[in-house]
Order: structure tokens, then sequence, then C-alpha cells
């Protein structure tokens, strides 16, 4: 009996590894058939499919697209600053500052409420004339007493003057004389340009000169927003204030548009900002370059923006169409028939749908020639040419009011724009100015003048011009009166005592003297 358990226990054991060995095998040619034939579908992936490869873009190519432009455009870009002159300031006069260092004492004994006084703000404009012909926003030089423009890597200021201003799409027209050709930008044209473009916004926001920003097109033909002959491209480029008048530019380095608004709740960006199209911007730059002012085409009709009631219309026997409210008498659409009450369907055969499908082709025939009007009255429809004529003429209230030219500062016959006081040692003494006893005093300093640009400050003390002496009023007038137009000027100037030494600070303030003084 033992014999045959022994027999049977080696039986077991001889198939058990039998059975292992056999697991072993099994497993090993699964593994190498899995992978001959893995092996064989992922090569033959690539042939049974049709679908083309992605490539991988290069993360470089719109960086450099866009440094590009702005090598081609930034030198044509300027930056404008103004500054107004209020001759009457005694309403808005301030009390002392308390961080002035010389305290009541100057507010009351050389502050004078009638000087006048200086109100600056800042812009941006873009050259389209080798010549220094500049465009920008009318808001950015209206009432301006002084325009001044800076050039992209220029350190000087150039005076600029007004060539002439359109309020109703506010862009203006200024011009410098740098005495050499100008970097011009090229214009381009904004009906080519699709919402969801790529462009950039050029400016000096904040003061920050040679900004450059990217964004897309968010949308064509905003109107409502500003005058009624605006109508803009929305961008979510960031524009904020400084950028006013600077060129909105597409990816062929062209400018399609002019920075002029922006829509926020915190006078900063929120991305909306609104730039006037250059195709409006192309045939009022040509007006105001060749006649100072834009004229525009009108046939004599007058209706309410905004209000193309559909209820109206229909009862009018019309489906769409703008309801004229007026007819000026004796106009082109008077003697041509037309009436208040009739509905204008359409203008040289295309349908007008609100008040810019009829005013657009009217503004654009020029004066003396016909549009042909198509409208409906009681039902029934009419044709007929209408002639446009010069829309001031029809409308003079509505006549475009151009900004008035830049004026230069008032200023003292050979003078520079200083108010002058020979310094006493009582004087000095009271002024804390240590040893400085001699010299002449500056009182006030003018706006807008060379003084000003300068940088005299008052409560400063002249002890030398061009390394001259100066003790009293009549010694700085002579020195000066020796530096010609053109010439270098400069100014050694002591201040009042340094906070963190308690010495008198002495300053080197230097520029060329005007043409005009």
């Amino acid at each position: 009996m033992g014999g045959v358990m022994r027999e049977v226990g080696d039986w077991a054991r001889r198939r058990k590894a039998f059975a292992g060995l056999f697991f072993l095998l099994t497993l090993g040619l699964g593994i190498l058939i899995g992978s001959v034939i893995s092996g064989r579908v992922g090569g033959n992936r690539p042939v049974a499919s049709d679908a083309a490869m992605l490539p991988m873009p290069s993360p470089v190519q719109l960086s450099s697209a866009f440094a590009g432009i702005v090598h081609r455009v930034e030198p044509a870009v300027v930056n404008i600053s103004t500054t107004q002159v209020i001759q009457n300031p005694v309403a808005h006069a301030r009390p002392g500052d308390p961080s002035d260092p010389y305290g009541d004492f100057f507010h009351h004994f050389f502050s004078d409420p009638s000087m006048p006084q200086a109100d600056r703000s800042l812009g941006s404009g873009v050259i389209l004339d080798p010549r220094g012909y500049i465009l920008t926003n009318q808001h950015v030089i209206e009432g301006a007493t002084r325009i001044d423009v800076t050039l992209s890597g220029d350190p000087n200021k150039y005076v600029a003057r007004l060539v002439g201003a359109d309020g109703e799409t506010d862009l203006a027209v200024i011009k410098i004389n740098a005495g050499r050709p100008l970097p011009v930008a090229r214009m381009g044209n904004s009906n080519g340009v699709s919402v969801g473009d790529w462009v950039l916004a050029f400016g000096s926001p904040f003061m920050l000169q040679g900004t450059v920003t990217a964004g897309i097109v968010s949308a064509k033909h905003r109107s409502r927003i500003g005058m009624p002959l605006q109508h803009f491209i929305q961008t979510d480029a960031p524009i904020n204030p400084g950028n006013s008048g600077g060129p909105l530019v597409d990816m062929a380095g062209q400018v399609i548009g002019i920075d002029t608004a922006i829509y926020t709740s915190q006078q900063g960006f929120e991305g909306v900002g609104f730039a006037l199209p250059s195709d409006t911007a192309i045939g009022v730059y040509n007006q105001l370059v060749a006649q100072g002012h834009v004229t525009r085409g009108s046939i004599g009709v007058s209706f309410a923006r905004g209000r193309e009631n559909p209820i109206a219309l229909k009862e009018l026997g019309a489906s769409y169409g703008v309801i004229l409210e007026s007819v000026q008498p004796d106009s082109p659409a008077a003697r041509a028939g037309m009436r208040a009450g009739d509905v204008v369907i359409s203008v040289n055969g295309q349908p007008v749908r609100d008040g810019d499908d009829m005013v657009d082709p009217i503004l654009a025939t020029p004066i003396g020639q016909s549009v042909e009007v198509g409208y409906i009255r009681n039902g029934k429809r009419y044709v007929t040419p209408v002639l446009v004529a010069n829309r001031d003429k029809l409308f003079p209230s509505l006549a475009n009011v151009a900004a008035s030219q830049p004026s230069p500062a008032p200023a003292r016959k050979r003078g520079i724009g200083l108010t002058l006081d020979e310094l006493t040692p009582e004087l000095s003494a009271k002024l804390h100015l240590g040893n400085v006893t001699r010299g002449v005093i500056v009182r006030a300093v003018e706006p807008a003048s060379f003084a000003d640009d300068v940088g005299f400050t008052r409560g400063e003390v002249i002890v030398a011009v061009n390394h001259v002496p100066v003790y009293t009023v009549s010694d700085f007038e002579r020195v000066l009166e020796r530096v010609r137009p053109g010439q270098d000027v400069l100014f050694k100037v002591e201040g009042p005592r340094s906070s963190q030494t308690n010495q008198s600070l002495t300053l080197f303030l230097a520029g060329v003297m005007p043409e005009e003084q």
C-alpha cells in the first residue's frame, strides 16, 4: 500500500512541474505574438489613415511679426503735449502747499493770483507726410495755447501749428518743422478689416511714450457712441488716456484706425476701445490739409437717428427705411418734391435701413453732383435725382467750428517768461538760502514760455547766465540780450536748502533761445 502511495505522489509532482512549464511556454508565446501584431498594426497606421499630420508652429512667429511692425511704425508715432493758459485763474487759486519749502511767506509776498496758470494734457499722433504733417484727435489739441511734439528717439521738442480740425469726427492735423524728412506710416483700408484680426495700438498712455499694445478687432461699425458721423472699430487692444490720436495698425503694418475713445467706469482700460476707421480719417485728413476745414454735402433733410419704428414704417407702406422729419425750404430735396413724412428706402440703388445708409453715400458725393433717392409716400414708390449741396449753407447751425489757432503765451519784450526781483540779504535769510545773498529771484514763471520749458520754478535764484554773474535784473537782461535766437543759453541757479544736507542746491538749466521770445 505504501508503494502505491509513493507512486501516486511522484506522479502528482511530475504533473505539477509539467503544468508549470506549459504555463510559462504559453505566456511567452502570447507576449511574442502580441508584440509582433502590435508592431505591425502600429507601423501600418500612417498608411491606413488619410488624416494630415498637424505641424508644430514656431512659438516666435507671431512675436516676430509684431516686432517687425513695431520697427516700421513706431518711428512715425509722436507724443503730443499741449498747454492751455488760463488767463484769469483767480477763481482757481489754491492755498499754499504745505510741502512748499517757502511756506506761507512766499504765498503771501510773492504769489500773484492774477498771473496766468497752465493746464497741460497729453496725447499721441501719427506722421503721414515727411514734411511734418501729423494726424491726431481734435480733443488732444482743443483749446491749446501751444502744442509740443516729441519724436521717437529725438530728445528735442517741436512746436506745432494747427492746420485744421474737424469736431464731428474728432480729428485734427498739425504740422511741425523738424528740418529734415520724417518717417511716415502708411494708411490702410479699414473696409478690409475683419472681426478677429490682430491689431496693434501705438501711443503714450499715462505719459509712457513709445508704448505698443496688442489685441484683436472686437467689432466694426460701432455707432451712437460719439458724434453722428463717428463709426468706430472696436478693439480689445489696451487703450488708455494718452493713447488718443495714436494709430491702430493691422498685421500688414498699415494704419486702419485712429485711437479715439475708451469705454470705462474707472478712467482706465476695461477691454473696450474705439478707433475711427482709416477710410473716414483719410477723407478728413485730405480736406484739412487742402483747405483747413471739412466741407460736407447734404440734400436738406433731417430725421431722428435710432428711431426706425417698424410699426410706423409698416403703416406708411414700407418694410424698412428712414422717415423724414423735416425738409429744408428751398433745399435740393424740397426742389425735388420730397416732403416730411416720406420714407427714404434707397440711395443710388442701395437699400436704406438706418440713417447711416442714407447719410454716408450723400457725404461721399461731391458737392454739385446728384444722388438718386428712392422713397415711399402714401404707399407709392418714387425715385428722383437730388442735387448734393453744401451742408453748412443748408444748416448754418451745424457748421463745423474749427479749433482756434494756438497763439504764443504772452511775454514781455526781450523776455523769456520770468518775473524777477533782486535778492537782498534779508530776503535770502527769510528763504533760508544760506550763503546765497546776491542774484535775481524768480517770482513767477509764465506758462508755456521758454522759462517754463527750461524748468524754472518760483523762488529759485539766478546767479549767472552763460557763466557771467548777474546781481540785478538789469544785469540779467543785459546778458540775455547778447544771446541770439538759436544759440544755447545756460543759467546757473541756486535753490532752497536740501532737507538732507542742509546745503543750498545748485542747478544748471539750459535751452536753445527761441526765434520769438
